[in-house]
């Protein structure tokens, strides 16, 4: 699926900063910038390197400063940024057209001169190419002049006072790090300048406003009048021997494989298949691979891990990815539950999280289901076990199992739900007890258990009895306690407090499991409830409008938006749940999948805007039309994913 874009999306320059691009390199490093070339994050970077995969960036190629030259003429810039002193360059103006399909492309037309600029991210290596094609219609030589402006920090950070940037030969160097530049261009030394900027999606958010880049070298090439050139650059953290046409074509390869075995048919099923593989990460520490929650912000996390998986790698027919993370996440099991982090440097996982664990017998299952693979299954099958007793006596963060078969969790200050955020001493989303999608997941773990415990021998024959009848209880105390007739919905909650009552997005799970407690029409007013109270578009609310503690906007410092984090805020991927309750409570019907697919229909303008074939993480609760937080998150495409797949895999079965 190609993004084209033209004048009328950047007709002013603040429009052409709405959007972005995203390429990733499978360390963890990224290219990101917005689709002028200006950089409107601290977080933006042509080549944002990993020294350390998956989380230790480092900014290196900030951005780029584009300008044509012509024989007795001013140069005229081509490339677009705000300044921190309220300047702009505005070479939009200049830019004819923008597309993505699996690299950023741009048209320029300056007179009689077109530039076809392309970049592209080298997989697995911190590479970043720039190709631009110049053809001069014109009736003078002109030159391109590119220059880099470096940072060389952490990501996150500014350029210390004092730092320069070092060029030696093909070198160039700062702060103990290196980069080679090769290039088929002319390079000139130049003294050292450097630049302010102004982050307007930063600044909005109540981040740092202001970064500075700093540059000591140009690179150019010329066209005669009615000639053509071409120029290369290459950045790169180890010397290489590639050309930059040949890591462009590379990358197009990879992306295309990812989307032929993911065989959708759907032009965003399609898209989405490839946006999936942006996510997928080596870990160093553990030496095996990892799925990054979302980019610019976020690391690698087991919740968001064990909740993308299914889409990103079984829904895309990536078994052998499945597998390397659901073994390296077993391996590092303690207790009966899931690292929510993972080790950096010499500190040790942590496992603050309720869901994961029982998320990973849920994976596990799908995994099995898709892939066949009883030999895998065998051999984490004493995890899962471990899991099962963990949960059943108790394990830490106050996660055990009452006496009357339903989980609680949470103690102190401790969030162990995905609604997690804590400011200082304040909990804004407090639900300690007995959460609902806790309780769904955990009775859908013990229905998965018994089955598994029969696939083995015969000893385990008795435990999968056991397992069955704890789920039988499970299913009538939860019904019991959690169903509002009034409401024609569950509670979110088990916690004898007001927080029991609210309507909230998590109940959706308990309808869309592999293995759920409710009757067919219990599970029909779910649905309806959801689509009446907290169904948008873009995502379900995490809160229904009417209640007393919504939030309609995520905007403002960090303490404003955690306290609307999940008071109301649209979260995009929830909305795959949504979407497989409404399809098996229709059974899957041809007017039901009708409905889902023309609902769908919208999440391609959710594509197109924010991170281009992307999803992004959140939107406003009241009025949700501009994406926010992570521009590209991995569980929202992994869970559309999954819909997608739904209805495709229907439609081949009916013969549509």
């Amino acid at each position: 699926m190609k993004w084209i874009y033209g004048k009328h999306d950047w007709n002013t320059p603040r429009r052409g900063e709405e959007n972005c691009w995203l390429m990733t390199n499978g360390l963890g490093g990224f290219s990101s910038m917005t689709m002028t070339g200006a950089v409107t994050r601290n977080d933006h970077a042509l080549l944002m390197a990993c020294v350390k995969a998956p989380n230790h960036r480092v900014n290196l190629v900030h951005r780029i400063r584009e300008q044509v030259k012509f024989r007795d003429k001013q140069s005229i810039t081509i490339s677009s940024q705000e300044f921190a002193d309220g300047r702009r360059e505005e070479g939009c103006q200049y830019l004819s057209a923008f597309s993505y399909e699996d690299t950023p492309v741009w048209r320029f037309q300056i007179g009689g001169v077109e530039i076809k600029k392309e970049a592209a991210m080298g997989q697995g290596t911190n590479t970043a190419v720039l190709r631009y094609e110049i053809e001069n219609r014109g009736r003078e030589t002109c030159t391109l002049c590119v220059t880099p402006f470096y940072q060389f920090v952490p990501k996150g950070s500014d350029m210390k006072e004092g730092q320069s940037i070092e060029m030696a030969g093909h070198k160039i160097s700062s702060g103990g790090t290196a980069l080679y530049l090769r290039t088929n261009g002319t390079v000139e030394e130049i003294t050292e300048t450097s630049e302010t900027y102004f982050y307007r999606y930063d600044a909005c958010d109540g981040r740092r406003k202001n970064g500075t880049a700093a540059a000591n070298h140009q690179i150019s090439a010329s066209a005669e009048p009615g000639g053509k050139r071409v120029l290369e650059i290459i950045f790169e953290m180890q010397e290489s021997n590639e050309s930059a046409l040949e890591i462009i074509d590379s990358v197009k390869m990879f992306r295309r494989e990812w989307e032929e075995r993911a065989g959708f048919t759907s032009r965003a099923g399609k898209m989405l298949s490839k946006s999936a593989s942006q996510f997928i990460s080596e870990r160093e520490s553990t030496g095996g691979l990892t799925v990054l929650a979302g980019f610019p912000f976020f690391e690698d996390w087991g919740r968001d891990t064990m909740i993308a998986l299914p889409g990103l790698c079984i829904t895309t027919g990536q078994y052998g990815t499945a597998r390397q993370i659901l073994r390296t996440f077993a391996l590092n099991e303690r207790d009966g539950l899931m690292p929510n982090l993972f080790p950096e440097g010499g500190s040790e996982p942590l496992y603050n999280t309720a869901d994961a664990a029982l998320l990973f017998i849920n994976c596990m299952y799908l995994y099995y289901e898709a892939a066949g693979d009883a030999a895998f299954l065998r051999e984490v099958y004493p995890v899962m076990e471990r899991i099962m007793q963990g949960y059943r006596r108790g394990t830490g963060f106050g996660i055990r199992m009452d006496e009357d078969g339903l989980i609680q969790a949470g103690e102190g200050l401790s969030q162990v739900t995905w609604m997690d955020v804590r400011i200082n001493d304040i909990l804004p989303t407090p639900r300690h007890g007995k959460p609902v999608e806790i309780n769904a997941y955990w009775y859908n773990a013990l229905c998965i258990m018994s089955r598994f415990a029969e696939i083995f021998s015969q000893e385990t024959r008795v435990q999968a009895g056991e397992y069955a009848a704890l789920a039988k209880q499970v299913k009538a105390s939860f019904t019991e306690q959690f169903w509002m007739e009034e409401k024609h919905c569950l509670k979110d909650v088990v916690s004898g407090t007001a927080a029991d009552w609210q309507i909230r997005c998590n109940q959706i799970w308990a309808v869309s499991m592999p293995f759920t407690m409710l009757d067919r029409k219990k599970e029909e007013q779910i649905v309806e409830t959801a689509f009446e109270k907290l169904y948008t578009p873009y995502g379900l609310r995490t809160l229904e409008e009417g209640d007393e503690q919504f939030h309609p906007c995520y905007a403002g410092a960090m303490e404003q938006r955690d306290m609307a984090y999940h008071q109301g805020t649209v979260w995009a991927f929830p909305l795959g749940g949504y979407y497989l309750s409404y399809l098996k409570v229709h059974d899957h019907s041809e007017a039901a999948k009708q409905t889902v697919r023309e609902q769908l229909e919208v999440m391609e303008s959710a594509m197109r805007e924010g991170c281009i074939g992307q999803l992004p993480e959140i939107y406003d609760g009241k009025i949700p039309s501009v994406s926010k937080g992570c521009f590209a998150q991995a569980w929202s495409v992994g869970e559309l994913l999954r819909v997608y797949e739904m209805i495709e895999k229907q439609e081949r079965v009916s013969g549509v």
